[in-house]
């Protein structure tokens, strides 16, 4: 029987309003709730491949099935345009499709012998993995946990963000209405600093993938610690935008609003030091002012809508302290970081100059539309403050010179880089971040690593 702590009450940014109530599960509850895990996954490892990928094609046609009714409660749950949802969905659809295909492909490999042995590998699924999934992209980066988890063979229980549950939720009832063995997906809605710690020290609980903040990815690193836990850590980044003189600028300034200020610029890939050679410095900063001015800041299931609210009053909160605190240490407020006086958590996107890299603005992650401005005055200053952060997890070069772009993305210390483009994720390919930005990687044939542990056999004859 479900132990109901409490009810969570789960608030629509654009209006303020409570959007659903859900019970929350207990502490006490997980154990049980890990037990049937287990279970569950021996149910789904006795499967044939073939069962196991047609159920996760199954779970993909259900997400598009339901398209449209999944966008709309992710941008009205997350305040995200419908637009940008709508894009979400079908990478989630995707995301499951890819590896429904990839799961009969993760292969070991054999290894030569003198005395005429075989020798392999192969690759065992761990049986009950935890995900932990933040609030900004709450669907999209379930899929990615939960696709590959259930691809390599395992059960997995997913926390969800309090503010942001909905669609996992949804992801969850899908996943059982396909036909997966019911306790094989778990959605736990509750407190991170409750049910969230708890899964992480929870000993059956093998592998860890978490997506967050860096503050709290160094908590679970430690905590994992105790049981020696398997951890993937997408956390936190200050990607730089690195925009030469040779540029198609239109082009690249089109990107760089895009990629500051989509989903309000919630994004740990949001590229908001945007870093531009001196000769085109103050071009780019009156096309940029002109640009994010004229944004439409509104309703986020408006198809017109270029930037909804951000996902709390605390969160739109910070955003504006960046700004006011900025503009005290001396940067340039070009345009917007006001609140709007409306419902909902609205402000105007923000754009800084005269900043300098001390600034938090520069050096911290606001995780808000504020983006800020510095110029360059060749390669290798613009190398130097790329790097100039404690983050590492995505970047973009724009540039016509061939090999200045190969010069630049080698030394640049991301995990991705994007060249003239501000793309970060591609499904075929791993994502993940070097430094501060976290360890391991997501997405490609990688995540089926590191959903697996690899195991050696020798065999004598």
């Amino acid at each position: 029987m479900t132990t109901v702590t409490e009810m969570l009450e789960v608030i629509e940014p654009a209006t303020g309003d409570v959007l659903d109530a859900l019970p929350t599960v207990a502490v006490s509850e997980l154990d049980a709730r890990v037990h049937r895990a287990a279970a569950a996954a021996g149910e789904w490892q006795a499967l044939s491949l073939d069962d196991r990928a047609a159920s996760l094609l199954a779970v993909a046609a259900a997400v598009e099935r339901d398209a449209e009714e999944l966008a709309r409660l992710e941008s009205r749950n997350v305040g995200k345009p419908i637009r940008e949802a709508r894009g979400e969905v079908a990478l989630a659809s995707r995301t499951f499709r890819y590896y429904a295909g990839a799961l009969d492909k993760h292969l070991g490999q054999t290894f030569p012998t003198s005395d005429g042995a075989l020798h392999y590998t192969e690759r065992r699924p761990f049986g009950v993995v935890g995900a932990i999934v933040p609030w900004n992209f709450p669907l999209v980066l379930a899929s990615w946990k939960i696709a590959p988890a259930l691809a390599a063979g395992n059960a997995i229980i997913v926390k969800p963000a309090a503010l942001t549950p909905m669609t996992a939720l949804a992801l969850a009832r899908i996943c059982i209405e396909a036909g997966l063995p019911p306790d094989l997906v778990q959605t736990l809605v509750g407190a991170g600093g409750s049910i969230g710690r708890a899964i992480v020290d929870h000993p059956a609980i093998r592998k860890i993938s978490f997506t967050g903040s860096t503050e709290v990815g160094r908590e679970i690193y430690q905590r994992a610690a105790a049981h020696l836990k398997r951890l993937t850590l997408e956390l936190g980044g200050k990607a730089p935008n690195v925009i030469f003189a040779d540029a198609d600028l239109n082009r690249a300034l089109d990107a760089a609003i895009d990629a500051c200020f989509a989903n309000a610029g919630q994004d740990c890939c949001s590229r908001a030091r945007i870093l531009v050679e001196r000769p085109i410095h103050e071009v780019a900063l009156a096309r940029l002012a002109e640009r994010i001015a004229g944004m439409v800041v509104g309703d986020p299931l408006d198809d017109r809508t270029e930037m909804g609210p951000l996902v709390s009053a605390h969160q739109r909160s910070t955003a504006l302290g960046y700004v006011s605190g900025s503009r005290a240490a001396g940067a340039r407020v070009v345009c917007g970081g006001e609140a709007l006086d409306r419902e909902g958590w609205f402000m105007t996107p923000a754009l800084l100059a005269d900043v300098t890299s001390e600034m938090p603005v520069v050096r911290e992650e606001v995780f808000g539309p504020v983006a800020a401005l510095q110029p360059f005055d060749d390669e290798a200053h613009a190398i130097a403050l790329a790097n100039d952060t404690d983050y590492g997890l995505s970047a973009s070069v724009w540039t016509s010179d061939a090999g200045r772009a190969v010069r630049v993305a080698r030394q640049i210390e991301s995990g991705v880089v994007s060249v003239n483009t501000n793309s970060s994720v591609h499904l075929t390919a791993p994502f993940g971040g070097m430094k501060a930005s976290g360890l391991g990687r997501e997405l490609g044939m990688e995540a089926l690593d590191a959903y697996t542990e690899l195991k050696t056999t020798y065999q004598a004859v």
